[in-house]
């Protein structure tokens, strides 16, 4: 696998023009213009650096301009000092004509063409508002709308922006009564992505003088929206938009693609989160080399196998050496072995076989994953950030994980200095995996770390009443699951739970409580856990909610599947 091929620092398509003066792009939706954050530089601007490095270039680039990271369009850059300055004047004159296409809901059919005229104020966090120009510190904000097609309740509309201020389409339309679609900040209605466009940009060339203009072309979802035919699944029936979308998400991913070759490489993480990535029912995750499709459910989209097969052709032209197949019907525990084989082969259904026993990193952490063996690789990726906190907070803490499954959060305590652990699983064969894992790392110390074949809740109640008590206890339970205790369900029992494991935290300790049932969001999960610290009689100084990983993003309104929060208890 040429993972330069698969990541490209920018791909061909990016690129509306190029001289020795000036270069421009075709920003795609979710990439930044410019880092927000250094540890994670998956911007425009540096993307476009180690382009211009990797050819021989001078990476020099003058930047005056800026899109959300989820408006797509036109980018325009100086491209040697002597360009920038005379590219600077003109954007500080607001000489530079700027065109943008945005869909909305809720434009009056009476008004073709108006001017929104307001006065803009930064508020709480950041966002913008629309205040009274009597207001201290007010910006003025104007920008030209004009209708340009429009199908029932959906219109699109051509803004050409008069000046240039933060969120300024974005505040203005959704102050009109006309928010943009997607812009889940501003109270737009759900769409695949938030639909701006920043369409046209014409200046003077700072070289010759000369009238230019740039075109980023319509994306064509914008005309799908418009006609109502956003039906997620239809995107499973045309190649070329299958295409696009795979595309897409492949860009979002470039920094965990290409890697830096640092200590804390990660080589396992998602390519592609159901509608978070305008796919619905399909998550992609990487493994090395290789790719694990998984399609959720056999109806909907499913129910036509050749939409199954269009897929794992399309992901297997991506560039990767094999793909691994896993349908996950709606109940995965009361299946057979053959019919278990049948939805999760063994054996790669497209390219090469991977080991059956794969090594990959998580930030240096190695992991190793069995991709053929059955529903499950060994691993949950989108516990990622959560185990790079337990390997940070770990150090001389005596730590207790539930549910260990392999054990991923106990090597990573392990790792990062814990005095002692406690795996905690019914599987036998999953702890030994865990236990294998401490001993590749070098970290299995002789009386350190124990591993316990029980179901939680009863090792709990044993655990109380011997009075044991740890420092950190990691609980992330299944959504549903079968014990000689009796069926556990997320939605109704995890209060118990969690409020169990409350009681053998130690005073001042810390419990990382997470759920992926897809039925409890996240403001209904931190009412249980306060329910559950009420059920336990104990003190919380700090209950934090914890982001979701960039590689497993949501649709504009929707909730994550993954919830996790951190909570420190009292004295």
């Amino acid at each position: 696998m040429d993972r330069a091929h698969v990541w490209p620092h920018v791909p061909r398509s990016w690129l509306l023009f190029e001289d020795d003066d000036l270069l421009c792009v075709d920003k795609p939706p979710g990439v930044s213009s410019q880092a927000a954050d250094p540890s994670n530089p998956d911007d425009l601007v540096t993307r476009l650096k180690l382009f211009l490095a990797e050819r021989g270039d001078d990476p020099y680039l003058g930047v005056h301009q800026r899109l959300d990271r989820d408006t797509s369009g036109v980018v325009v850059f100086a491209r040697r000092r002597a360009a920038n300055a005379a590219l600077a004047a003109q954007f500080e004159g607001r000489s530079v004509a700027k065109t943008y296409v945005a869909c909305v809901v809720g434009w009056p059919v009476s008004r073709s063409r108006r001017t929104l005229r307001d006065a803009l104020k930064s508020g709480v966090g950041g966002r913008i508002h629309v205040a009274s120009r009597r207001s201290p510190d007010v910006k003025a904000a104007v920008t030209d709308v004009k209708v340009l097609e429009r199908r029932g309740d959906r219109t699109m509309l051509e803004l050409s922006l008069k000046t240039g201020r933060t969120h300024q389409a974005r505040v203005q339309l959704a102050h009109a009564g006309a928010a943009i679609a997607g812009d889940e900040e501003y109270g737009g209605v759900a769409a695949p992505r938030l639909l701006l466009h920043a369409r046209n940009l014409a200046l003077r060339h700072p070289a010759s003088g000369a009238a230019a203009r740039f075109t980023a072309p319509v994306p064509a979802d914008f005309a799908r929206w418009l006609s109502g035919q956003d039906d997620g699944g239809a995107v499973y029936d045309d190649r070329d938009r299958l295409d696009q979308a795979l595309r897409a998400a492949v860009d979002r991913r470039w920094v965990l693609g290409r890697g830096d070759g640092s200590p804390r490489t990660t080589t396992a993480f998602r390519l592609v989160n159901e509608e978070g990535d305008a796919l619905p029912r399909l998550a992609v995750d990487v493994y090395g080399s290789w790719l694990v499709a998984q399609f959720y459910g056999d109806n909907g989209p499913w129910s036509d196998l050749a939409r199954r097969e269009r897929v794992l052709d399309r992901l297997t032209a991506l560039g990767f050496d094999g793909v691994y197949l896993k349908v996950r019907p709606k109940q995965s525990n009361a299946l057979d072995e053959g019919r278990r084989e049948q939805l999760a082969p063994r054996r790669a259904v497209r390219g090469v076989d991977a080991p059956p026993e794969l090594e990959v990193l998580e930030e240096g952490l190695p992991l190793v994953v069995r991709l053929g063996d059955g529903l499950s690789t060994g691993i949950f990726l989108d516990q990622r950030a959560n185990r790079r906190r337990v390997r940070e907070l770990a150090t001389g803490k005596r730590v207790a994980n539930l549910f260990a499954y392999t054990c991923a959060f106990t090597l990573a305590a392990a790792v990062g200095g814990a005095r002692s652990t406690v795996s905690v699983d019914v599987s036998v064969p999953a702890l030994e995996r865990g236990r294998a894992a401490l001993g590749r790392a070098g970290v299995l110390a002789e009386g350190r770390h124990a591993f316990v074949a029980d179901d939680a809740f009863a090792w709990l109640a044993r655990s109380a009443r011997r009075g044991d008590r740890f420092d950190f206890v990691i609980l992330d339970p299944p959504s549903y699951s079968t014990s000689k205790r009796g069926r556990f369900v997320a939605e109704t029992d995890y209060a118990e739970l969690a409020a169990a494991a409350l009681g053998v935290v130690a005073p001042g300790g810390r419990l990382l409580a997470c759920t992926n049932h897809r039925g409890i969001t996240p403001s209904r999960f931190r009412r249980i856990l306060f329910d559950a610290c009420r059920l336990a009689g104990r003190d919380v100084v700090q209950l934090k909610d914890l982001a979701l990983l960039a590689d497993f993003p949501v649709r504009p309104g929707g909730q994550p599947n993954t919830k996790s929060a951190l909570l420190t208890v009292g004295p």
